[in-house]
Order: C-alpha cells, then sequence, then structure tokens
C-alpha cells in the first residue's frame, strides 16, 4: 500500500471554502477511485484552519493517478488562492497497519 499525508491550512476565515473543495474530492475518490482503500478528511479541533488528509491506495499507481484526478486539479483550483502556504505532503509505503 501507498499512503500520503498531506496537512493544509486555510488563511483566516477562509476555512469553509477549503473544507468544502475537501469535501468534493472526497466525493469524487468514493465515484470514481475503486484503487483508493481510504480517504480521510479532517479539521483540527483546536484550530479550524488547519485539515488534513490520510489516504490510502492499493499501488503508487494508484496513488499518482488520483494526484493527476480532475477532483485534485479541482481543488487547487477551487481552494489555491484561499490556502495559508503550502500544502505539506508525506507520501509513503505503508509498513503496518491495523
Amino acid at each position: 500500500m501507498f499512503t500520503i499525508t498531506a496537512t493544509i491550512r486555510a488563511r483566516p476565515d477562509e476555512h469553509s471554502t477549503v473544507r468544502n473543495a475537501l469535501l468534493s474530492v472526497v466525493e469524487a475518490v468514493r465515484e470514481t477511485e475503486p484503487q483508493t482503500v481510504c480517504y480521510f478528511v479532517t479539521q483540527s479541533a483546536d484550530d479550524p484552519c488547519v485539515f488534513t488528509t490520510f489516504e490510502r491506495f492499493v499501488d503508487r499507481a494508484a496513488m499518482e493517478r488520483h494526484n493527476a484526478s480532475e477532483a485534485v486539479a479541482r481543488f487547487v483550483r477551487d481552494a489555491g488562492s484561499h490556502l495559508d502556504g503550502a500544502i505539506v505532503i508525506h507520501a509513503g509505503e505503508e509498513l503496518a497497519s491495523k
């Protein structure tokens, strides 16, 4: 399995736009990405401007297809100007899970 963990920070008072854009990605993943095993989005309980994603893919090719998808491109278009800095992404090969 391959995974991505991303940290996304919205500009102050723009978190609802980023939240909605992330939820749109989740809907697209549900409908069009059978090789995405799971896709979690969280919003910080301490700071509503901070979001994280945890994404699991059956293999590297599935991860690359997701990253090149229209849903991800739409997220960048819709949320990009509402972000506070760069998205921090960590991709890796899963070593263990429960």
